[in-house]
């Protein structure tokens, strides 16, 4: 349940993309917007980078790098699983997000239309998150 303030409206996007990334946190198979994949890194940022920041302020850096080094390993799968399935998403390998730079012109491309190799287009299919469902079930 949400206040509206006048015609805004909170967008709950970025909890979106990052919640179903992580509920396919080990799944290489399928497709994965370009919204899904970038903000999940940034989720993956502003996690591991805050964590740092607060923990090096309470800590001291050595304690604040070794639980950083900790938290990024445990979004690494999830993070290789997002961006395998957003080269999916463009009809590429997942083995294209071992080359540089490229992979980065890759991530900000436009995914295929229609149906690929990989799956459905992502776009195209009706997805309700899990929040989304228990909402509307109320």
């Amino acid at each position: 349940m949400y206040i509206a303030v006048g015609n805004f409206k909170p967008s709950y996007t970025m909890i979106k993309h990052v919640t179903a990334a992580l509920q396919k946190f080990a799944d290489f198979k399928g497709r994965a917007t370009r919204p899904e994949f970038w903000y999940f890194f940034l989720f993956n940022l502003i996690v591991t980078w805050g964590v740092y920041f607060i923990l090096a302020m309470v800590m001291g850096e050595i304690a604040a790098s070794m639980v950083q080094m900790i938290v990024s390993l445990a979004l690494l799968i999830p993070y290789l699983a997002v961006a395998v399935r957003r080269m999916h998403d463009l009809g590429k390998s997942g083995w294209f997000i071992l080359i540089p730079i490229y992979n980065l012109i890759l991530f900000a491309t436009e995914g295929e239309k229609g149906d690929n190799e990989y799956g459905p287009d992502p776009l195209e299919t009706d997805t309700q998150f899990d929040f989304e469902k228990d909402s509307a079930a109320k």
